[in-house]
């Protein structure tokens, strides 16, 4: 086994899979992230220290059971006038955030940590900067009816690599990470450990 992901993320796992990572295995963390979401929030620590410390806690606890194994970890925050956005909880909170976001810049900061024996070997942030378009409450009705519940598995209430697309006037920074996992930084640290040839 060269790879444990330790997160039940189907994006991830075919982003991994896709890139020809070989025996890649998908398991959740089962980690308690809205105590360390809360935790962090009341601190006022900044949303990149927050979607390192949730990737470092998946992948630590993971590691722990799975001796002498890469174990990696990976969580995403949408940052957006200085706060954070979680997953909709259902569809009115996905059109509240869309009605937040819409005529404005956020930034999704997706940050991937490898651990071996619970312990961080190698940690990563990957950022974009997403600029929604001004669309109306009715673009946001017809959006929302067609993706339906596919719009709680992201923070931010969209999938930019299918129909949530339409939401943005500009986009910049990696495009991985937009999709939850800065995959080229991952690729470079898994060749330099060997997992993956020269």
């Amino acid at each position: 086994m060269s790879l444990i992901l330790a997160s039940a993320s189907e994006a991830r796992a075919k982003m991994l899979r896709d890139a020809d990572v070989p025996d890649v295995q998908a398991i959740p963390a089962h980690v308690d992230e809205d105590a360390i979401k809360q935790a962090f929030r009341a601190e006022g620590v900044a949303a990149r220290d927050l979607a390192d410390a949730l990737a470092e806690a998946k992948a630590k606890r993971v590691s722990t059971k799975y001796p002498g194994t890469l174990v990696l970890g990976a969580d995403q925050v949408l940052a957006f006038e200085g706060g954070t956005f979680d997953k909709p909880r259902d569809l009115t909170d996905a059109r509240e955030q869309l009605q937040r976001l819409r005529g404005s810049s956020h930034e999704l900061l997706s940050a991937a940590v490898i651990c071996v024996d619970g312990a961080p070997v190698w940690r990563h942030i990957g950022a974009a900067r997403l600029s929604m378009r001004p669309f109306t409450d009715s673009f946001i009705e017809a959006y929302l009816v067609e993706e339906g519940a596919r719009v709680l598995e992201t923070v931010g209430g969209y999938r930019i690599e299918e129909r949530g697309a339409q939401l943005f006037s500009r986009i910049s920074g990696d495009y991985f990470s937009i999709l939850g996992l800065p995959l080229l930084e991952v690729l470079g640290f898994l060749r330099a450990r060997g997992v993956l040839t020269e």
